[in-house]
This record gives C-alpha cells, sequence and structure tokens, in this order.
C-alpha cells in the first residue's frame, strides 16, 4: 500500500484523552443527574461534538452551560491525564522520514486541537488541520474528510486515514478513503459496525503494525 496522504482522528487516536473525557462527562452527569453515568455509554458516544452528546444525554438541559462544565472540569484536571499514546510520535517520524504528508481531521474544536497539539510539541507535523468549527457536518457525513482532501488537492485514492471509532470508519467509507482502524484506544463494537454497514480496509493494534501496512 502506497498512500501519500495519511489523515488522522486526533481523541482516541493520536491523543490519549479517554480518561480526561470519561471524568469530564460524570461531572456533567452528576451536575444534571445528580449521579455519574455508566461508563461504557460514554465510551460509546467517541467521535461525537460535545454538543451533540448533551443533546443526546441531557435533552433538557442547556447546551451551552453544558459545554462550558465538561470544559471546565476538563480543563482543570486535564494535567497527568492526558499524552501521546505510546508509538504514535515515533510512528510519525517516521511517516515524515518516509515522505508522507500528516494531517488531522477531528470533531473537537480548533482552539482545543491546537493547545493540545502545541502542549504536546507536534503542531508542525501536520499540514491540513480540520475540526468542528470548520463545518456544519460531522463523521461520519464525508464533509470533513473532503475538505482535507481539497486543501492537500488529494484526490480519495491517494489518501488513506486513521481512527478508533465508527464515526471515522463511516467517513472514510462515505468519502471513498482507505481507512485502518486502530485498537490502542479502546474496545471497538464490531456488531454496531457491522450493522451500521461501515468497514475499515484495515485493523491494527500497535503503531508499529501501521508502519507495516504503509
Amino acid at each position: 500500500m502506497k498512500k501519500k496522504h495519511i489523515i488522522f482522528d486526533f481523541d482516541g487516536t493520536i491523543f490519549d484523552s479517554n480518561r480526561v473525557i470519561v471524568a469530564s462527562w460524570q461531572e456533567v452527569f452528576r451536575h444534571y443527574t445528580g449521579k455519574e453515568g455508566r461508563v461504557e455509554d460514554i465510551y460509546h458516544t467517541f467521535g461525537e461534538t460535545i454538543r451533540y452528546t448533551v443533546k443526546k444525554f441531557f435533552p433538557q438541559a442547556n447546551v451551552d452551560e453544558a459545554v462550558q462544565i465538561y470544559r471546565n472540569y476538563q480543563q482543570a484536571h486535564y494535567d497527568g491525564m492526558v499524552g501521546l499514546f505510546d508509538g504514535t510520535r515515533e510512528m510519525m517520524d517516521r511517516m515524515v522520514e518516509g515522505g508522507h504528508t500528516l494531517s488531522v481531521v477531528t470533531s473537537r474544536t480548533k482552539v482545543t486541537t491546537l493547545n493540545y497539539m502545541k502542549e504536546l510539541g507536534i503542531r508542525d507535523y501536520f499540514d491540513v488541520l480540520i475540526t468542528c468549527d470548520d463545518t456544519d457536518k460531522h463523521k461520519p457525513d464525508p464533509t470533513p474528510l473532503r475538505m482535507a482532501l481539497e486543501e492537500l488537492s488529494a484526490k480519495p485514492e491517494d489518501a488513506i486515514m486513521l481512527g478508533d471509532t465508527k464515526f471515522d470508519i463511516g467517513c472514510c467509507n462515505n468519502a471513498g478513503v482507505d481507512s485502518i482502524l486502530v485498537g490502542w484506544s479502546h474496545d471497538i463494537d464490531e456488531n454496531e459496525l457491522k450493522e451500521l454497514g461501515f468497514r475499515p480496509t484495515y485493523r491494527v493494534e500497535t503503531p508499529a503494525d501501521v508502519l507495516k501496512l504503509i
């Protein structure tokens, strides 16, 4: 497989934010329900935008207020709870050395994505960054990925995307882009993928496995 352009999801693929995301949602649950939510239900939302998840979990809540509760908690508690997944920096180094361009398509906001990238020292790896602020249409809709391809002046067949959720794989399928489902973040509901008709091109368990593919 030879692909010039490698596109990443951010959270759960490069950026290990699982613990702080779960903890931040639990803070919102405690505020509105007086108790914590099921961790499995929170994991199931990975890949959604914050506002979408708020409306789903707390339909009577003020969305702006709930988002602020989530963000305030995350900002106050992220230290020591986030970082790069083991081997991802080395993987990206090898990709750049091999002449690939790297980009990110994420459902996270632009300001928080950039802040974390800068803090982790990885901003300069990426040529293109598409976030939820850049479009009203989000994964699994193909629009964000197509926007990245347009900025790269790339055809779908010239790119491949790595992601950890059904939303990433669906986005790739809908955009006609090959996909790699990564298994180093959390368990994937295989039955749900099948029910949705989403099919990853490849599945890997470690960043080293990705390098074997490209």
